[in-house]
């Protein structure tokens, strides 16, 4: 039975009642070269005809820069899935897009280090 809280697209016993893959009509890939760390951001232009409440409601998150990944966690959506989301978004511009800003080495053993150590207190 749907919660009202929830909206329409959940249950409580059965969890989503529309899966990942039917939000990106069964596609796993985008035009657009996004990973998790990229930046997104509304651009005030409005898309043409109507994509999908997940589309609305990444809209919305979009408001400042934001990262895909982040973008993925609200949505509640796995990151490919949310990557193909705001890839039509992209598309359509609606939405930009930017590289993260790396202020580290990629190396960095003790950057590694730290988020294994945080990844390890979660489990």
């Amino acid at each position: 039975m749907p919660t009202t809280q929830d909206g329409p697209w959940l249950d409580d016993a059965a969890g989503r009642l529309v899966r990942p893959f039917a939000v990106s009509n069964g596609r796993t890939r985008t035009n657009a070269a996004l990973d998790l760390l990229s930046q997104v951001r509304v651009t005030g232009a409005t898309p043409l005809g109507y994509l999908g409440p997940e589309h609305d409601r990444a809209l919305a998150l979009c408001g400042a820069p934001v990262s895909v990944a982040e973008v993925a966690g609200h949505l509640g959506l796995p990151a490919a899935v949310a990557k193909v989301v705001l890839g039509d978004l992209l598309d359509c511009g609606a939405l930009t897009t930017q590289a993260p800003a790396v202020d580290h080495p990629s190396t960095d053993l003790s950057l590694l280090e730290a988020v294994l150590d945080g990844l390890r207190r979660q489990l």
